[in-house]
Parts: C-alpha cells; structure tokens; sequence
C-alpha cells in the first residue's frame, strides 16, 4: 500500500506515538471539561424521536468507519466499538432495584439492574456487527434475531426470519442496525416486535439519513432513535450520503471489487 493510501486505522495508531506528554487542564476548568465530554440528552430539533450522541471517541471512531481505505477487520472492529460506547449511554436509565452481597470485608448494600434481561435484536446481517460490542458491556443481555433485506429494486424490506427471548411484554428491546436510510426495514422490525407484544423498544443505529428517521417517527413515534451521526440525504438508489457504503458488504467483505 503507497504512503497515502495507508490504512486510517494505521494512521492512528502510528500518531499515537508522537505524543509525548499531555496537558491536563487547571482544576477551574475540570468541570467545564467533564460537561463537554458528557453525552447529550436532548432530541434533535428536526426530529423529537432522535438523539445524535455527540462524543469525542465515537465521532473520531466514525471518521475511520467511513474512510474507503479502512479494511474489513477494522471495519467490524470500529462498528463493535462504536456501538459500545453508544449503548453505554442509551442504557443510562434503566431501572435498579437493591441488592445485599458481601464483599470480602464486610456486608454491604448495592444495585442491578431490575426486571428480565436487556434484548438486543440486531436486523440481519448488518446488525450483527454492532452486538458484540454491546454484549462485552452488558454479558447478561440475551439476543433474540429479525431477518430483512431490502430489495434493490423497490426499496422496501423483505422479512425471512423472526425469533426473539420469551416475556416479550416485560422486556426492553435495543433493535440494531447500522444504516437508518429509507426506513422500511427499521419500522418493518419494530412492528414484528410490536405485533409479538414487545412494549419497550429503542433504535440504535450508526449513521441515519433524515428520510430514515422522518418514516420512524410517522411509524413508531414512541420508539426513540439513537444515531452517531445524521447523515445529509438518500441517493437515487437509497444509500445514505455522505455515508459509510454498504455496512453488510464492508462488515463481511462481500461487495465487489
């Protein structure tokens, strides 16, 4: 591979050794600094249904995601890591309940997450990519599967498969994918979940397109949407612009070329 065409990943790494100290900020300044590392609660103004998490680690993490260069290996790695660092604040008010344990000293009172197990579904194949990181954060989550592809032709989605953990109505429900573009397979799934009686249901997703998230919030405007990033607009063939590519193809090397 020439000098320019090096790998971004590569890139990184390699920058990451020419620092050689780093500058903490005076302690007056610590507070504004933790405030603007903390992710944002607050919807988009255009879309009540969704939440742009902004954050230093998940937009650098993106910026690779995105580059044409990075390689199929790290592309499933940056999707895994992205989708960690997104679930760790889409989780961030699940509900506890009190717990005695006993620590090697002594007695002590802490918190677990109340209620069944958090489910993840990721719509096949491209979500697949994003549980594993998910998982190494919350190892108890069980998975359940929605099978769609969207047609090249119509853009709409074709279901082939539908299986999810037992309780449905007592769970909550992480749906994942890494493209929200047209809309149809993310509102084809929250409706199969909907329809098995599931009640608690978010949308995760790396990159969206603001078509994507108009057609959720006329479908399902009580499931929130998470995204990394809000795309500008769908191509003529439904891709999402500036984009990532085709995440399936590019998470198990299967586009051409």
């Amino acid at each position: 591979m020439a000098p320019s065409e090096e790998s971004p990943i590569r890139q990184q790494k390699n920058l990451a050794g020419a620092a050689t100290r780093w500058e903490w900020p005076c302690s007056a300044d610590l507070a504004a600094v933790e405030a603007a590392r903390t992710f944002p609660r607050m919807s988009h103004p255009d879309f009540p249904n969704l939440t742009v998490l902004h954050h230093p680690l998940i937009e650098h993490k993106l910026t690779l995601l995105r580059d044409k260069r990075t390689s199929t290996r790290d592309f499933k790695q940056l999707v895994s890591e992205i989708a960690m660092l997104m679930a760790y604040e889409v989780t961030n008010d699940l509900p506890l309940e009190p717990v005695e344990i006993d620590t090697p000293l002594e007695r002590m009172r802490g918190a677990q997450v109340a209620g069944k197990k958090l489910t993840l579904v990721p719509i096949l194949r491209a979500g697949l990519g994003m549980v594993e990181g998910i998982s190494q954060l919350i190892p108890s989550a069980r998975v359940g599967h929605i099978g769609l592809y969207r047609d090249h032709d119509s853009l709409r989605p074709v279901d082939y498969y539908f299986k999810i953990p037992a309780g449905e109505h007592d769970r909550a429900f992480l749906v994942l994918d890494p493209m929200l573009a047209t809309g149809g397979s993310a509102t084809a799934a929250v409706s199969a979940l909907k329809h098995a009686g599931a009640g608690r249901i978010r949308f995760l997703c790396l990159v969206a397109a603001p078509e994507g998230v108009r057609r959720m919030l006329q479908a399902h405007p009580d499931v929130p949407v998470f995204a990394a990033a809000l795309d500008r607009q769908l191509n003529a063939k439904g891709y999402i612009l500036p984009g990532l590519g085709d995440a399936g193809d590019r998470l198990f090397g299967t586009g051409r070329g």
